[in-house]
């Protein structure tokens, strides 16, 4: 069976994708900082069938990168790494002029510096994969710019040009940087707390990710909602 990693798996996108890859017959490693959330997952997910293992950790501590990777080898290596954990450096956001540069470090040690470490670590077993494939999950506060998202954005665009020169270092592999776009999640709810504006649920947007899957595309930036809409 295939085997991947996706952080941040606990709830929301990771979750949903988790719960996809795993009714698809995929083995999968998953990581959250919290550990009871995560195990609830991980229940979920083990119910359809596959092997399923949860790691709590910070995905900025080396040591837990490298036992995610070590627990992926023993499950036979890793076909998928999914860089979805993600911090947004401030709660709520703030504007540029108020941003704590504490925060900002910690979103580009989250966003930025713990998914190239990942990468790294998992780079082997990803070669040596008949179809190596690391996803990593952007936003359109990369490309666009929104008042009080400039710290998240910046540290999404970084991940987005790290994900592109990977690509072109790494022609064997697929390296695909996806903007899911507008979701309810809890990192949102925690960005701009007094939005109470409806938005799609993770779940709806998997599809696009499982259509790279299918499809296997060239390495690049995609947006998820033309993905589902089959543009």
């Amino acid at each position: 069976m295939p085997v991947a990693i996706i952080t941040g798996a606990s709830k929301g996108l990771g979750r949903a994708l988790a719960e996809a890859l795993a009714a698809r017959g995929w083995d999968l490693v998953l990581d959250a900082r919290t550990a009871e959330v995560l195990k609830e997952t991980a229940a979920v997910v083990a119910g359809y069938g596959t092997r399923v293992t949860a790691l709590p950790g910070d995905v900025t501590d080396p040591a837990h990168r490298s036992e995610l990777v070590a627990a992926a080898r023993k499950l036979g290596g890793v076909d998928l790494l999914v860089n979805n954990a993600s911090a947004l450096g401030v709660e709520p956001l703030a504007r540029l002029e108020e941003l704590p540069l504490d925060g900002l470090r910690r979103a580009l040690e989250v966003n930025v510096v713990a998914a190239l470490g990942l990468v790294q670590e998992a780079l082997p077993l990803l070669r040596a994969s008949g179809a190596g494939t690391v996803i990593a999950v952007s936003s359109d506060a990369a490309a666009e710019a929104y008042e009080t998202w400039g710290g998240y954005g910046a540290s999404k665009a970084a991940l987005d040009h790290l994900a592109a020169v990977l690509g072109e270092e790494e022609p064997r592999l697929r390296v695909w940087a996806v903007d899911p776009g507008d979701m309810a999640t809890d990192l949102y709810a925690a960005a701009v707390p007094d939005d109470e504006d409806p938005r799609p649920e993770p779940a709806s947007v998997v599809p696009a990710f499982l259509r790279l899957l299918d499809e296997r595309p060239v390495s690049g930036r995609y947006g998820a909602p033309s993905l589902v809409e089959g543009r």
